[in-house]
């Protein structure tokens, strides 16, 4: 049984969740709840420069409650082992259920509102369809990543067409 510590207090892992391109997300246990602990890696990225990774997604957090975008609750942070505890989402990614031919049109307008209120704020957020999970009808970004909003990494321009099968992409 794999353990993994922030802040002094243990969690059991329980699977991997997914690797992103800032760290490993883990369903993990503590007292009978369970959470996500994010491991940050420092694996190479063709795509994506990285400054600190760590205080990014402290950073990027606090950005995404100010906008008033559905995240999960941060519930601890351990800067020095860059691992973050976070309230765990129960329910299908958008990627789940666009690769199980499920329609995810009843949610686009829960993702058109986040883009409206990070375009607001003046951010673009990931939205690429695993980053977005459905529980009770409710759409949740989960990731924290949240850049300066360009026109062509909006939603419209470019997430979009990774939420259906029926575009190339």
């Amino acid at each position: 049984m794999e353990m993994k510590t922030v802040n002094g207090i243990e969690y059991r892992i329980i699977r991997l969740l997914g690797k992103g391109k800032g760290g490993y997300s883990y369903l993990a246990e503590h007292e009978g709840r369970q959470v996500v602990l994010k491991q940050i890696h420092h694996e190479p990225c063709d795509y994506y420069t990285f400054g600190n990774k760590i205080e990014a997604e402290r950073n990027d957090y606090k950005r995404l409650l100010d906008t008033g975008i559905r995240i999960p609750k941060m519930l601890d942070i351990d800067m020095e082992n860059e691992r973050i505890v976070k309230e765990y989402i129960d329910g299908d990614t958008i990627s789940d259920m666009v690769n199980n031919d499920i329609s995810v049109e009843a949610y686009l307008p829960q993702v058109r509102e986040m883009a409206q209120l990070a375009q607001n704020a003046g951010l673009n957020i990931d939205y690429y369809p695993t980053n977005f999970i459905v529980q009770n009808g409710l759409l949740y970004y989960i990731d924290y990543e949240c850049n300066p909003y360009m026109d062509e990494w909006s939603f419209e321009n470019w997430g979009i067409k990774y939420w259906s099968k029926t575009i190339d992409t």
